[in-house]
């Protein structure tokens, strides 16, 4: 990712391009969805970015999804 300075005035001019950090990083498409895999922080300040995975691990990761959770939830904790 890289900044680019303006100069300001009658007339405005790019400045040249400075990398803002380095590392690996994913760009562009992440699997079949195409668009941003980056985030940058209300105040400007930050970015969110995600890394290409390093591990060798084989075992696949799962998610849980839980419908209609407040109604479990009022079963399993009922209020009096």
């Amino acid at each position: 990712m890289y900044g680019v300075g303006v100069e300001r005035g009658d007339t405005w001019a790019a400045l040249a391009p400075v990398p803002l950090f380095q590392g690996r990083y994913l760009m562009g498409t992440l699997g079949s969805a195409i668009g941003r895999t980056y985030d940058i922080s209300p105040d400007g300040r930050r970015f969110l970015m995600i890394k290409p995975v390093t591990s060798t691990r084989t075992e696949s990761t799962s998610i849980v999804v839980v419908q209609n959770w407040s109604e479990e939830l009022k079963r399993l904790v009922p209020t009096k």
